[in-house]
């Protein structure tokens, strides 16, 4: 990296210059060079330019953006000061996490309901029964024809012996419709899956986007401040002010 200099002799300042013209000689900061040149450009001090050295916005990291953002989607955008297109992370991240919600107690509610129909119409004792009892009950009409099927298939370990694993369906009507019960219960609960996929994606998309942003807030801040050094001096021979010699030093 190397460095370029020139040399700009001012014979005035605007009035209200930090620079005084009674002829003394003494070197400027950076910051006054840079405060008394801009500040009619930019009168209100939103520029970086013309922050105090303590106030000047630092460099955002990258690594802590997507930290942010894979915590809570929309956070590492917020700290890289580009909540505008981290907003809709966080809006999606609220309708994703209220989606599972509603499928979670949508496939609950279906499938209290569903037991409670076995218990009614089939005479099964649902207390205390895995998932694999309510497949059964809703394949078969009764305990004798699934332990029928299974001494058929010589799968003996699933056959039912116990008499609380008895049922017997009242109709063909009522196991069919306590099998579509079911089925319904368990898409709601696969549609969680993909729920919890999209939750990841969002996750992940936002860091992305977050380091996007981390770094182009960098660059921004770089063009904005820049590697720009400015010096400044006061030409005069102790008795006439002739000007300012300002030094700008950029590196490229």
């Amino acid at each position: 990296m190397t460095s370029v200099k020139c040399a700009i002799v001012l014979a005035l300042l605007a009035p209200g210059s930090v620079f005084p013209a009674d002829g003394s000689y003494r070197h400027y900061s950076r910051y006054e060079v840079r405060q008394s040149l801009l500040e009619e450009v930019d009168p209100h001090g939103m520029s970086p330019l013309f922050l105090p050295p303590e106030e000047t916005p630092k460099k955002k990291t990258t690594g802590l953006a997507a930290i942010y953002s894979l915590l809570l989607p929309g956070m590492g955008e917020l700290y890289a000061h580009n909540f505008e297109s981290g907003k809709y992370f966080l809006i999606a991240e609220g309708t994703l996490w209220l989606t599972y919600a509603t499928f979670e107690v949508y496939g609950n509610q279906i499938r209290d309901d569903s037991r409670a129909y076995a218990q009614a119409h089939a005479g099964a004792i649902i207390q205390g029964k895995d998932d694999q009892f309510f497949v059964d009950i809703g394949n078969f009409i009764n305990t004798d024809e699934y332990n029928q099927k299974k001494l058929r298939d010589r799968d003996y370990t699933r056959v039912y012996t116990d008499p609380t694993y008895a049922w017997h369906w009242d109709s063909p009507f009522s196991r069919a419709t306590f099998r579509d019960q079911r089925i319904a219960s368990e898409n709601m609960y696969n549609n969680r899956k993909f729920v919890v996929a999209a939750i990841l994606v969002n996750h992940v998309a936002s860091a992305i986007n977050a380091v996007r942003g981390a770094i182009l807030f960098n660059k921004a801040l770089n063009d904005a401040v820049g590697d720009l050094d400015v010096r400044a001096s006061v030409m005069g021979d102790g008795l006439a002010f002739h000007g300012i010699l300002l030094t700008f030093t950029r590196k490229f």
